[in-house]
Order: structure tokens, then sequence, then C-alpha cells
């Protein structure tokens, strides 16, 4: 089968892309994958076909601080921007990241079956839960509900907004107006992290986390017996500022010792209890006690799977959402805003009850109740040729 994979390229994006393009190819499949400059040569590395995601860079024209304008204008530009190329391959079936609807919109406008790839929990509209991004849990009993119907009423304005945007967007390249969606849904989360809803679409699959390690480098870790805590850094724009130099401050003295994992630069300056850098996160997580993070998709299910506790430290986007849904769980302790105090107690906290780790580690075995997203691609494409 071959398959056109289409994602950006921000990390917590395109390195979900790259994992599925892996077990596509594995299985014996034929996947192509289209993304950012950044990712080119490591997915190349990695044995997979690459092409540059053409119109990602911002037009003149765009509204960055609109977020249903850059989401959906930009879409259906990189539609016409990709068209020739992904017509050039034939593909059987497009898998589009949830954050590049262009590759959808590509895929309907040449007549071939689209999967989405959510690299994260299912964040649809639900009648049974509170807005997505309040990270509230579900309400109870009458007062409970009355308050998710309320909130849900005052985001329906921006919802409505986003589907007339899409309509525009679409109506200008060429398609109806009336979204159909997509055949299926890739839901790349562990089940922990997922809530129960009444309305779970049908075509909505979780098969959990799509994981890739970006280099095969191992990373040292400070010498000695103590506690390890790892910090990971958010690579999201939205991420938290001074995450790592407020860890540091914090945690002198502590009696741990810090492994901070990150793509970019390290600081030159680090105490001899810290070692920091780019290496291969499962291999730091099977020595960390506790993970100082910004609960980002990514990185937050690398933790859980591993069964390794969280310090959660949210910036922006779905952060807030994710941190409080592992806090529910019992796995994580959330810090916001960040300070020197708070994330120190945070992490004593976590490191003297044993219940996170507990809580982490069940977390974990939820991994296997999830689907096959190969089978879920090659069901689509068997169900468009029948």
């Amino acid at each position: 089968m071959r398959v056109a994979v289409v994602a950006g390229p921000d990390p917590g994006h395109a390195i979900p892309a790259i994992a599925l393009c892996l077990k596509l190819g594995a299985a014996g499949d034929d996947p192509v994958l289209f993304t950012g400059d950044r990712w080119l040569d490591p997915a190349r590395e990695a044995g997979i076909s690459v092409r540059k995601l053409k119109g990602l860079a911002p037009r003149p024209e765009d509204d960055d601080l609109d977020a249903g304008a850059r989401i959906h204008s930009r879409a259906a530009y990189i539609s016409t921007e990709i068209l020739p190329d992904l017509s050039a391959m034939l593909p059987e079936l497009v898998v589009s990241d949830i954050l590049t609807a262009g590759g959808g919109m590509a895929a309907e406008r040449l007549d071939v079956p689209w999967v989405e790839l959510s690299p994260h929990p299912l964040y649809s509209p639900s009648v049974g839960l509170p807005p997505i991004g309040s990270g509230l849990a579900p309400g109870e009993g009458v007062r409970g509900r009355l308050r998710d119907s309320m909130m849900r009423a005052a985001t329906g304005r921006s919802i409505r907004q986003g589907l007339r945007q899409r309509s525009e967007a679409r109506v200008g390249v060429g398609l109806p107006a009336l979204d159909p969606g997509p055949a299926a849904r890739l839901i790349a989360t562990l089940p922990a992290l997922e809530v129960p809803r009444p309305d779970w679409p049908e075509n909505a699959h979780v098969v959990g986390p799509l994981l890739w390690e970006p280099t095969t480098d191992l990373l040292d870790v400070p010498p000695g017996d103590e506690p390890l805590v790892m910090i990971a850094p958010s690579t999201a724009h939205t991420g938290a500022e001074g995450m790592l130099e407020t860890a540091l401050a914090a945690l002198d003295g502590a009696g741990v010792r810090v492994v901070a994992s990150m793509l970019d630069t390290p600081p030159a300056d680090l105490p001899s209890w810290a070692r920091a850098g780019l290496g291969r996160q499962d291999a730091l997580l099977a020595s960390a006690s506790v993970v100082v993070c910004g609960a980002g998709h990514g990185m937050l299910a690398k933790a859980l799977l591993a069964g390794v506790p969280v310090v959660a430290v949210p910036g922006g986007g779905d952060q807030w959402e994710l941190a409080n849904r592992a806090a529910r769980q019992g796995s994580a302790v959330v810090v916001r805003p960040l300070s020197r105090d708070a994330l120190r107690d945070a992490v004593q906290q976590v490191l003297g009850d044993p219940s996170f780790a507990q809580a982490a580690q069940r977390a974990a075995q939820t991994a296997p109740d999830v689907e096959d997203p190969v089978a879920v691609c090659r069901a689509v494409a068997a169900a468009a040729l029948s």
C-alpha cells in the first residue's frame, strides 16, 4: 500500500508521523513522509522516503493571531502546493496530521481516502465533557453538569467560527463547503490519558503513542546513587520558559542528580550533579525516578509508558489539559506558575510518595489495550476499493 503521511515540522507532530511511517514500512507498506526541512535528513537516515512539505512558510496575508484562520486557510494553501507531488506518487491512502489539515484536503481533491493522525487524546468537543483545554474533570451532579453546559456554550461561538473558516477555505480550493471528515482517526495516546465520553466517534481508534527517538546517542548521567531527575524542556513554542534554569536552581542541594534531555544546545556551565544534551530518552527513563516536563503529549506518554511519575510544568496549547489528566490519574503533580520553591516541593513530593510511581505503572499497563494503526489504515484503503 502506497501511503502519503503529511505532518508539519513541530516535533510533537513530526515525530509521531515518522513513527507511523516506520510501522507502515515494517509491515510491508510503502510510506512517503511529507514534512518540514528539519526532519528530512533524520527521516531518511531512519530509512523513510521523504518529500519536503511545501506551503509551510507564512504568507503576508496570513493572520497567525487567529488560530482558525491559521489552520484552515493555510491548509487550503498547502493542499494546492503539495497536490502535484501527491498526485505523482499515486497514493492509495493519505494520513494527515490533525494540525496539517492540508494533507486531508489534498486527498479529497484527488479522491483518495484519508486518515487523520492525532498525536494526543481525542480533542473533539463532546456533550459529556467540559471544553477541552479547561483541564477540568467532567462535572458531577446537577451543578457539575450545568457548569460544563455553560462552558460549552461559551466556547461554541469559537467552534462555529472555526467551522465557517474551514468551509470558506474548502470552497476556495474547489471542495464542497461541508467537510465529510476523515475516514478514520488515529488517536495516538495511552488509554490512561483518555477520558470516557458518551459520543465517542465510531471512526476514532486509540492506537497508542507513536514514539521515535531522533538520535542513537546515549547521554551520560551524573555519577552517584541519588535519585535521578530527568528534565525535558518543552519543544513546543507555547511551552513554559526557563524550565531547565529554574530546575537547576530549585534542585541545588536537594540530594538528587539531574539529566536534561534537549534538542537545543545545552548550557555550558552545569554543576557536577547535572548533565544535559541530546540523548535517547527511553534510555534515560530507565534510570529516572521522576520526570520534570511541560506535559506535552510525547514526553508525558514516554514517561508513563516507562512507569515514571511526572512533575508537570504546563505552558500553553494542550499542556494544561494533559497535565491535569495525569494529575487526576495520580501520576503527576502540576506546577503552575513555575517557581523554584514550587518545583522543588513538587519533586520532593513525588520522590517521597510511592503512590505516584504506582499510578504511572498503572498507566503503563493500559498500553496493550489499543488497536494497530497499520490495520486501521489498511482497512480504510480496502474499504475505498470495495
